[in-house]
């Protein structure tokens, strides 16, 4: 049997290191000239970028965290978090619940006292359930922390109004004991989202070293500039897969790890009624502003989250403080994240604006100093981040059902439409090609 994997990102290729391990005959068809999807990494004047977004390596789950460590071989650093958010001018530190002892007194006064008084209302049930993420917020953390930061930061985030967004994925958002909020808020240390306090990170070659890991042992089976332009059944059995420039690749099974949106469009049997469910998912498109500082250093930050709706960027990273060899000795990296949508005045804003904008914004609160500015790089990616809508369950069953009957399996963030971090990408993966191919 041989296998069509569509896409050569971090779900395609881990596919197939899972199905070479098990002798399965495959082919991965990749648009772009290199691997990789949002995992790739820039490599200019001595620095390192990841440019699909701030990538780290941690996970709940051993074996994928075992794996993954195990890829990189001796090419990795092991570094405890130092994650801050930006409220008021101050740093406070990440989860920001396990922060409080930083912020003013009021402001302490006030997330305490709503959230213990929230807690009182569950217990008597005096508050109704939430129904969305908007509600889910208040009836969690009470009107302080909700509105403070929560709200803001998954505003700005997700440029979405958060009324709309579901309850599908907020087991993502860190929910500390409540003696944890009590400890922060009179000053005494706490760690929240405990799984993500150390993580490893590649020593030199950025993220992408874990994709060329993926990729070494089954690189003759990767094929790169392969845009996919049709795909369609022969005799009902096997699978013609066409590309732009009229190459044609024949396999028994295909597995489709390219977004759900361009799936569709490449199969034209595709119904009216499950086009219309996936054209109804909601997305955000990612710019990527990367720095590099003629100083050699700035912080000991691992990344910054900014909710304030005045600064462009919603989180910032300092890939410089992840490995010493990032960037040229004596220099500094900052990686700046701002979501948007495809065809957006900032999406359409030129790369020298951007930069400068970004730059400016975060001199004004008082990241970096525009003064040891050395050069900066724009890159753009279209899909980043899955939207849970308030219709995004029924929306989702329609299409993987669909696809599931005609013999296409789903895998990866986009194809499945899922909000998947990298260990959970090749989980996806790992389990897919455990049920599929035993």
């Amino acid at each position: 049997m041989e296998i069509g994997i569509l896409g050569g990102g971090l779900a395609g290729l881990s596919l197939g290191y899972f199905l070479n391990q098990r002798g399965y005959d495959f082919v991965i068809l990749e648009k772009e000239k290199e691997t990789g999807g949002l995992c790739r990494s820039l490599y200019i004047s001595g620095y390192t970028f990841d440019y699909g977004g701030s990538h780290i390596i941690f996970s709940k789950d051993k074996e994928i965290l075992g794996f993954m460590v195990s890829l990189l071989g001796e090419n990795k650093v092991r570094n405890r978090r130092n994650t801050k958010i930006l409220y008021k001018g101050r740093f406070v530190k990440y989860p920001f619940e396990n922060g409080l002892g930083d912020l003013p007194k009021e402001d302490v006064f006030e997330c305490l006292y709503f959230f213990i008084d929230n807690l009182i209302k569950r217990e008597k049930g005096l508050i109704e359930k939430p129904k969305n993420f908007l509600e889910w917020c208040y009836y969690t953390f009470g009107k302080g922390i909700a509105e403070k930061y929560l709200i803001p930061y998954n505003k700005k985030i997700w440029k979405y109004p958060l009324e709309k967004i579901s309850l599908e994925w907020v087991e993502r958002v860190p929910n500390p004991p409540i003696e944890d909020v009590i400890k922060s808020a009179l000053g005494i240390e706490t760690e929240g989202y405990l799984h993500q306090l150390y993580f490893y990170y590649p020593r030199t070659g950025g993220i992408q070293s874990l994709i060329r890991s993926l990729e070494s042992p089954i690189k003759d089976k990767v094929i790169t500039d392969f845009s996919i332009s049709r795909i369609r059944k022969i005799n009902n059995k096997r699978w013609i897969i066409e590309s732009n420039n009229g190459v044609k690749v024949e396999v028994d099974k295909i597995i489709s790890t390219i977004p759900i949106f361009d799936l569709a469009n490449a199969y034209q049997e595709v119904p009216s009624s499950v086009r219309e469910s996936i054209y109804n998912l909601k997305y955000n498109s990612i710019i990527t502003v990367m720095i590099g500082l003629d100083i050699d250093k700035i912080n000991d930050f691992s990344w910054l989250y900014i909710p304030q709706d005045d600064v462009l960027p919603h989180r910032v990273s300092f890939p410089s403080n992840y490995s010493d060899m990032t960037a040229p000795r004596g220099k500094s990296s900052v990686m700046a994240e701002i979501t948007t949508h495809e065809g957006s005045k900032i999406w359409r804003l030129n790369d020298d604006k951007l930069i400068k904008r970004t730059v400016d914004d975060l001199t004004r609160v008082g990241i970096f100093d525009k003064e040891y500015f050395e050069f900066g790089v724009v890159r753009r990616m279209k899909y980043a981040y899955v939207i849970n809508d308030l219709n995004y369950r029924k929306n989702s069953e329609i299409f993987r059902g669909y696809f599931e009957k005609e013999g296409i399996g789903l895998v990866g963030r986009f194809s499945e439409f899922k909000y998947l971090n990298m260990d959970a990408t090749i989980k996806s993966a790992l389990d897919f090609v455990k049920k599929n191919f035993p």
